[in-house]
């Protein structure tokens, strides 16, 4: 993101990005987050949920589609490592290099110096939805934003 000026977006959308870094990047993800946004931006994030993934795996169902996406069935080992048919067609981005609880997720955010964190998991849905601040929010602030951006 060094093209992006510091400071210069009120607010960043990634959707199904984050686990496609390793982990040891994501710091730096979430530092360039941090560093673009204006003083008041926010990050609404989404990703998959490993906690409800690993519920599906413990019960020995990893090739077992767990939802019907617009590319075809999704199983458990699809939301772990990536999408197989279109990393065996070449499209090497498509895997995973990490995954997150929300738990995680969330400290994550606030050790690079996101000052609040609001969301939680959708484990039916298989995700994890986050809205991170970089400046403090009350909880009413926080709900408010949240019913804007984050699916209810």
């Amino acid at each position: 993101m060094s093209a992006v000026a510091d400071k210069s977006v009120d607010a960043i959308f990634s959707s199904h990005n984050i686990e496609h870094v390793y982990p040891h990047e994501v710091g730096q993800v979430l530092n360039e987050f941090l560093r673009v946004l204006s003083d008041d931006g926010f990050v609404v994030l989404t990703c998959p949920d490993l906690q409800a993934v690993c519920e599906v795996v413990a019960a020995d169902k990893l090739l077992e589609p767990i939802y019907e996406s617009p590319v075809g069935p999704i199983s458990p080992l699809d939301v772990l490592y990536g999408l197989r048919p279109a990393i065996a067609a070449g499209n090497h981005y498509m895997a995973h290099k990490c995954g997150f609880t929300f738990s995680v997720l969330t400290k994550l955010f606030l050790s690079s110096g996101f000052k609040s964190v609001y969301g939680g998991r959708r484990p039916h849905f298989f995700d994890l939805w986050i809205m991170a601040f970089k400046q403090t929010k009350t909880e009413a602030e926080m709900k408010s934003l949240a019913r804007e951006h984050l699916p209810q």
